[in-house]
């Protein structure tokens, strides 16, 4: 089921996205007078699943889920027609129309989805505002994870500055790590301010990982029993608050993961106080090295949090800025593709399934709108990339037609689409087979 959620809200996404996407090609191509053929959700490669024409257009549904289109008449695009293309030129044709007409008609698409991510960060900040727990209130300090601590990182450290940035929310730890690339991290570790080089030979693991680097450091509080499991048995209750393993004092979950390690059929006492009461439970691992308890990991539980509510008048600046500062980020990630050997970022590219695995298990409207919202940006910049068969190839061919004055010839055109056309393929199939590869490790 979890999969299904996930797959069915990266449809919905894709569809809002692709629908409002190729309807700001057909809304600027109607204003200039410019016939569309044909409006699809998906490709219909020799079927379609639904279509009905209205007026001069196809409206219809395509079979294959890999995007969707516009055909405008009289301009080279994925439909390839050639045949319509050796006819002279009508007055309702895209080839007609003047340079600046139809350089707006090709930017219509990617301007939506800016304008869709603004709106939807909003909508977003007006309905949900903003909760998180800030760095320093996160009185236990982290927990790191295997690149965590090769980067310097320890359990229990308070992470203050990378370079001259406050580190306000640990979420964006590996996020400003890979973006704004600092050479320097501060952490407070036992009362003591130390500062940390930065290797930047650890970027491609943390770009690669899917971990989030470093976690709050929580309480031992038992939060899940599972039924018949050993602690279950031994009668560990719901709330108890674990205090001692074999007589040793503990604080944290993460001092009983390293206790426990997995170790199958392992012998020990667990000490909890339970209310004003303390108790001491004999248990043993069973053979997977595991007792069956999970704690309480949720931070607004344990750690002061920051909350920001938005009436319309603050959400719009909220979601403008949230918009910009979401452009500029991705726009930084981009380039990690440009330092193949420092960042390795190719051996990341990620298809729909790891689209996908970005939606929560369960289905989530918050989480769902902002993720649209930065898919929306997404795919307005990939769009912008001057690839042939992209809108961003079209763009740069009629900016080239506006400088110089002379328009690409159609033959040349035909065979732009067709070279843009193989790189998207090939760059699908690389994406989606590092997500089937990824299944597998």
């Amino acid at each position: 089921m979890e999969i299904l959620s996930q797959a069915g809200q990266l449809l919905l996404s894709l569809s809002i996205l692709i629908v409002l996407h190729e309807m700001g090609h057909f809304l600027l191509a109607k204003a200039f007078k410019t016939r569309v053929e044909k409006f699809y959700l998906f490709f219909d490669a020799g079927f379609s699943l639904f279509k009905k024409k209205i007026g001069e257009t196809e409206y219809g549904i395509g079979w294959l889920p890999l995007g969707g289109y516009v055909k405008i008449s009289g301009m080279i695009d994925e439909s390839m027609d050639k045949e319509a293309m050796k006819k002279p030129p009508q007055p309702w044709e895209f080839r007609s129309k003047k340079t600046w007409q139809r350089l707006l008609i090709m930017l219509g698409g990617v301007m939506v989805n800016f304008l869709l991510a603004v709106f939807l960060y909003i909508i977003v900040s007006y309905t949900w505002g903003e909760k998180y727990v800030p760095m320093e209130n996160l009185k236990y300090g982290v927990v790191v994870d295997s690149i965590g601590y090769d980067l310097g990182i320890r359990n229990g450290d308070k992470i203050l500055m990378l370079d001259d940035r406050k580190v306000d929310r640990w979420t964006s730890i590996p996020h400003d790590l890979l973006i704004f690339e600092p050479q320097t991290m501060k952490v407070e570790r036992d009362g003591k301010i130390i500062e940390i080089d930065i290797d930047e030979s650890i970027l491609p693991r943390i770009l690669k990982s899917e971990a989030r680097l470093v976690l709050p450091r929580f309480p031992f509080e038992i939060d899940v029993l599972y039924e018949g499991l050993p602690a279950e048995k031994a009668g560990i209750q719901l709330g108890d608050k674990v205090i001692a393993l074999d007589g040793e004092p503990i604080q944290f979950y993460d001092e009983f993961q390293s206790f426990l390690a997995k170790q199958p059929d392992l012998a020990f006492s667990m000490t909890v106080k339970r209310e004003s009461e303390i108790i001491d439970f004999p248990i043993t691992s069973n053979e997977s090295g595991l007792i069956g308890i999970r704690a309480n990991f949720d931070d607004f539980y344990f750690f002061e949090s920051v909350e920001h509510k938005y009436n319309i008048i603050e959400a719009i600046p909220a979601g403008i800025v949230k918009g910009w500062e979401t452009t500029q980020s991705y726009l930084k990630s981009l380039k990690m593709l440009l330092s193949p050997k420092k960042y390795e970022a190719h051996k990341s590219l990620g298809g729909f399934i790891k689209i996908a695995s970005f939606f929560p298990p369960t289905w989530d409207w918050h989480h769902f709108w902002n993720f649209t919202a930065f898919l929306s940006i997404m795919l307005a910049i990939m769009n912008l990339l001057p690839i042939p068969a992209l809108d961003g190839g079209h763009v740069m061919f009629l900016l080239f037609e506006m400088i110089s004055g002379r328009k690409p010839g159609d033959k040349f055109m035909e065979y732009a689409q067709m070279v843009g056309m193989v790189l998207l393929l090939s760059l699908l199939v690389y994406a989606n087979m590092n997500d089937i590869i990824g299944l597998f490790q």
